[in-house]
């Protein structure tokens, strides 16, 4: 090892095992460790062992304390030896090898063959000759162990695949749709480092990206709870090296080059075993006659065994023989346990009785509550929807969700955070069709959609805290919401629910409450959130059928305001064209109804929207509409608005005086209602139109303001805008030194907050620099990687990004020039 540089961990092992005597295999056999998995750590093809190899590596070298010191710290990066990563190391930026796999069941039980054969399929994806990808299909039905026998599995095959774990349940036989190809990609890659944003809406595109990011890695992918093959064959690694284990409850026969396991009930006497680790081995021992009916009565069935132990494990003081007893009786033995669904049915009644039948109220509580909580769809429930399902308060639905964990009938994902097993959500909605009404599993919906509402006006009031669509709601307020202090909380709340929420809303809309008031409250009450977090397609999804609702439950400003909103998508994904229209549309609804807040803001939509077309006297005459109807109702904030929209549009015009005068205003405006996202908003819109019309010098202060003002607040998003502005402003006035700085600070606020479509243009604005300078080598990567980046943003700037580079090519740019696209 060089004394001038750290030593590295495969370096480490060789020399401590070297000074012992020891071979790799001796080394294994002493450590409990595979010969593979000392071999993988000494040739440097793995650098993050887990903890507990390194303390059984340790132990097994007989390291004195300052060694092991050392040891560990190299393991975990963490060499003191080593000077630490900086922003501008790009090792800093690599991601973290992903180590996804749930942890193994503790009481794992027989499955002998069925492991062995996972194993002898996957354990040597590199042996002599490997060409093709590892891959193994366990299929059977539910309840069966599927995916704890693959779990299993695949922590024992951990060391053969030392570049990281992936797992991802594909929601194949569940409530609601199954996964999309597309969302599995994008979950899958962005696991392997990918920010999502920047992975191809095309599937085909999307499998290709996955392939590469495989390539030459060898990564075990666990994909459970396939739907059909067809849904497995784009999350494929591509080349020998990686191996994927698939479960489905469908048949994989046709999944090219898959081993099949078609997985079937355990035998007698694994089930006995399993069952003694559930309940202890000395209560089995102690009625062993008992022990055998209930594996019978169990159907072998991993689930039912489970459900039926946790029974017995949570009353100790009962005699075994007492619940033989209880499945005995008539009417209360299980109808059925045998290998089918009906068997899995009964094992979970037998759990729900003994809630019913508790002297426990919270235990009575928690019978009752399950077929509700098991209504709506999404892949997880949240204790504060549990509480609006259940119409309780938030402490006493913790205590019956948690109450349901205990018996297994719930899962636990994380703090506040449940799953329902697919069966035994099944089980729960037939019980619910069985003991409800119809309108008591619509009002159900309804109060989760209420919830919803609710959460939408809350993080409307921090977001737009001025907007005149917060005297429309209607919604009570309850105390089911959770209490969100401010913008940032409110958004994050909503981001984590969102794709539960847009399942729901799914969901209604294929119910009775389709035609619900509701739907259209909530899209106008998530506009906040909506707008805040550029979420267009789920916006426009939303709006469908929106404005007919509203209108025909004699909402009609609610409706014109969605039929204003529904043109934002379009608006802000180039399409100004369509966008029109229906702005159009929604300025003669408001004034039908005499409402000039709502005809003000759609005046000044159209001059911005008009501006944009180039039909400058056109948008003037709107702009002057939207100011004077602002004034006249005392709107300061449509005021500023309309003054910044006017201020444009003068600039255009080259009236410089009446523009700046406008956009003073503007600013006067928002500073005195302490408005600080509206005053950031106006110096940078300034600043933008004054670079249309080439006043290049006068943009300079009004973009250094936007930055000042974000960098106080701290807006990573506002930021990388401002920085956007600032390159642009000083590359037009020949300063391309400060240009390229200020893209350089911005693009580290777009990675940090992740934002690939900001980052990608960024990367365009940097090329066009480096172009003008004459470094078109710089140039043309910085376009590919903009590219990249750019595959999910609108089609206008990845059109802009093929048309620079063509240009590139072409030897056609020699000089900067201003682009009019979007900051």
């Amino acid at each position: 090892m060089s004394e001038s540089a750290a030593p590295t961990l495969s370096e480490l092992l060789r020399t401590f095992r070297t000074r012992t005597g020891l071979t790799q295999a001796a080394l294994a056999e002493k450590a409990g460790l595979s010969e593979q998995a000392i071999s993988v750590l000494e040739r440097g093809t793995r650098t993050r062992p887990r903890t507990d190899t390194v303390r059984a590596l340790t132990t097994a070298l007989a390291l004195t304390p300052a060694e092991a010191d050392q040891f560990l710290s190299v393991a975990r990066g963490k060499s003191k030896e080593r000077p630490p990563a900086t922003k501008t190391d790009p090792s800093a930026e690599l991601p973290q090898t992903p180590w996804q796999l749930p942890p193994s069941a503790p009481d794992f039980t027989g499955r002998s063959a069925q492991v062995d054969a996972i194993l002898s399929a996957l354990r040597d994806p590199i042996g002599t000759g490997a060409t093709t990808v590892g891959l193994v299909a366990v299929t059977g039905m539910g309840g069966i162990g599927k995916t704890t026998l693959a779990v299993h599995a695949a922590h024992k095959l951990a060391d053969n695949y030392p570049d990281g774990h992936l797992y991802l349940n594909l929601r194949g036989y569940g409530p609601g749709s199954p996964m999309t190809a597309s969302d599995a990609q994008r979950h899958l890659l962005r696991s392997l480092g990918s920010d999502a944003r920047s992975v191809p809406d095309n599937v085909d595109e999307a499998a290709a990206l996955l392939r590469s990011r495989l390539a030459g890695r060898r990564v075990l992918l666990l994909l459970d709870n396939a739907a059909d093959v067809a849904q497995i064959l784009p999350l494929l690694p591509g080349s020998a090296g990686s191996a994927a284990i698939v479960t489905s409850r469908g048949s994989m026969v046709h999944l090219p080059g898959a081993r099949q396991i078609l997985l079937d009930a355990l035998s007698h006497s694994e089930s006995v075993e399993l069952l003694a680790e559930v309940i202890g081995q000395a209560r089995v021992a102690a009625e062993p006659e008992a022990t055998q009916f209930l594996a019978i009565c169990s159907g072998r069935l991993p689930l039912a065994i489970r459900l039926i132990g946790g029974r017995l494990a949570t009353r100790p003081g009962w005699p075994i023989q007492h619940f033989v007893d209880l499945l005995q009786d008539e009417e209360r033995r299980l109808d059925s346990l045998g290998s089918d669904e009906t068997g899995v049915r009964a094992s979970i009644a037998s759990s729900v009785r003994f809630l019913e039948e508790s002297d426990r109220d919270l235990d009575r509580q928690a019978a009752t509550a399950l077929p509700l909580l098991t209504i709506p769809d999404g892949s997880d429930l949240l204790t504060p929807v549990a509480a609006a399902l259940l119409e309780v308060p938030l402490r006493r639905a913790s205590a019956i969700v948690e109450r349901l964990v205990d018996l297994n009938l719930l899962e636990s994902v994380s703090p506040s955070s449940y799953r329902f097993h697919d069966l035994i959500r099944a089980y729960g909605r037939e019980v619910a069709e069985q003991t409800l009404t119809a309108a008591e599993r619509d009002a159900a919906l309804v109060r989760i959609l209420h919830f919803y509402t609710e959460l939408g006006w809350v993080a409307h009031r921090f977001t737009h805290p001025t907007s005149p669509r917060l005297a429309l709601a209607t919604v009570p307020t309850s105390a089911h919401v959770p209490s969100l202090r401010d913008r940032e909380q409110a958004l994050r709340w909503i981001d984590a629910e969102q794709r539960n929420l847009m399942d729901r809303v799914r969901q209604a809309r294929h119910s009775p409450l389709a035609d619900s008031v509701l739907l259209p409250e909530l899209a106008l009450a998530l506009f906040g959130y909506l707008e805040s977090r550029r979420r267009w397609q789920e916006m426009r999804e939303l709006h469908t059928d929106a404005v007919r609702l509203a209108q025909g439950h004699g909402r009609p400003e609610t409706a014109a305001w969605l039929q204003h909103d529904s043109a934002i998508p379009d608006a802000e994904n180039g399409a100004i064209d369509r966008a029109i229209d229906p702005i159009l549309a929604a300025l003669e609804m408001f004034r039908a109804l005499d409402a000039p807040s709502g005809q003000a803001r759609c005046c000044s939509s159209l001059a911005y929207l008009l501006g944009t077309e180039g039909r400058i006297e056109e948008a003037l005459e709107y702009g002057e509409a939207a100011l004077a109807l602002s004034r006249t109702i005392q709107d300061q904030t449509l005021e500023g608005v309309s003054l910044t929209a006017v201020g444009g549009l003068y600039d255009r015009l080259g009236d410089f005086e009446r523009a700046d005068r406008a956009f003073a205003d503007a600013i006067s405006l928002a500073q005195a209602a302490n408005d600080t996202r509206a005053v950031f908003k106006r110096y940078l819109n300034a600043a933008f139109t004054h670079l249309q019309v080439e006043r290049y010098q006068d943009a300079v202060p009004l973009a250094l303001n936007s930055l000042a003002i974000v960098q106080r607040t701290g807006d990573s998003t506002f930021q990388g805008e401002s920085r956007h502005l600032l390159a642009i402003a000083y590359a037009a006035i020949g300063d391309y030194a400060e240009g390229a700085r200020q893209i350089e600070a911005g693009l580290l606020v777009a990675r940090a907050s992740q934002d690939a479509e900001r980052e990608g243009r960024l990367y365009l604005e940097l090329a066009r620099i480096n172009a003008a300078r004459g470094d078109h080598a710089a140039a043309d990567q910085q376009l590919n990687t903009a590219l990249t980046l750019l595959r999910n943003a609108p089609e206008v700037y990845r059109s802009y990004a093929r048309e620079l580079l063509d240009k590139l090519h072409r030897g056609e740019i020699n000089k900067y020039e201003f682009a009019a696209y979007s900051i």
